[in-house]
């Protein structure tokens, strides 16, 4: 099913490191003419020696309209357009401040809105978005985050409807094996992997290539529009 990504041209937003990088060396394992993009440019110069061939590197601020917008009037129209570029803090309500709630917001709900606005897709094309199972399964400390996700589904569903017939979806993902958790002593790390490990009912953590595949599925499956696939190794039934 995914062969027919062979030849053609794949945008991963956010593709210099964890999940976005996965698909992007997914994406060109399966004969795709990928594009990488990332705000930082040295991430992404870092991030190219990652692939077995070469890729093309795009600077975009998922975070600035004049950024998204200029980079897609300079350049040719994709077949599959992915967005997995999120910066958010988490946090309580009543304890996260603001200006970091509005900055958390700005980067992944307005960034994918930032995006869809302004990419340039091929008829029947695909554009996938990274959401969270914190949309289904809130978390007391993460309020944002989850309401943040929510938002992009509900994007995802009237998107699927205005840009039809190019396909609209999302993937959520539960607890992933990233560099995002880099922050994290070691020690925190492993005993926040190995305590969601022991709830799973697959008995392990994700990993990027697992959520890369979703997106895949999601951009090449042409009966798939306005749809979140959620894969979190059943952490919204554990």
């Amino acid at each position: 099913m995914l062969n027919n990504l062979a030849n053609g041209s794949v945008l991963v937003i956010g593709g210099s490191s964890g999940i976005g990088l996965a698909t992007a060396q997914a994406a060109l394992r399966l004969g795709a003419h990928v594009t990488i993009a990332s705000n930082d440019v040295e991430r992404l110069r870092a991030a190219s020696a990652n692939f077995d061939s070469p890729v093309c590197l795009c600077r975009i601020d998922t975070r600035s309209s004049e950024s998204v917008e200029s980079a897609f009037n300079d350049g040719p129209f994709f077949d599959h357009v992915v967005v997995s570029a999120s910066a958010t803090q988490s946090g309580p309500v009543r304890g996260l401040p603001l200006d970091q709630a509005y900055a958390s917001m700005d980067s992944k709900f307005w960034g994918a809105y930032r995006v869809a606005r302004a990419a340039k897709i091929g008829h029947g094309g695909s554009l996938t978005f990274v959401s969270g199972f914190l949309s289904r399964r809130p978390s007391a400390g993460a309020v944002l985050q989850g309401a943040i996700n929510a938002a992009i589904e509900g994007l995802v569903r009237g998107l699927a409807l205005e840009f039809a017939p190019v396909r609209v979806n999302a993937v959520s993902p539960g607890l992933i094996d990233t560099p995002i958790y880099s922050k994290l002593s070691e020690e925190k790390c492993s005993a926040l992997y190995e305590n969601t490990r022991q709830h799973l009912p697959v008995g392990r953590i994700g990993t990027a290539a697992d959520i890369a595949q979703a997106i895949l599925f999601l951009a090449t499956n042409p009966y798939t529009t306005g749809t979140v696939v959620t894969v979190n190794g059943g952490g919204t039934i554990a």
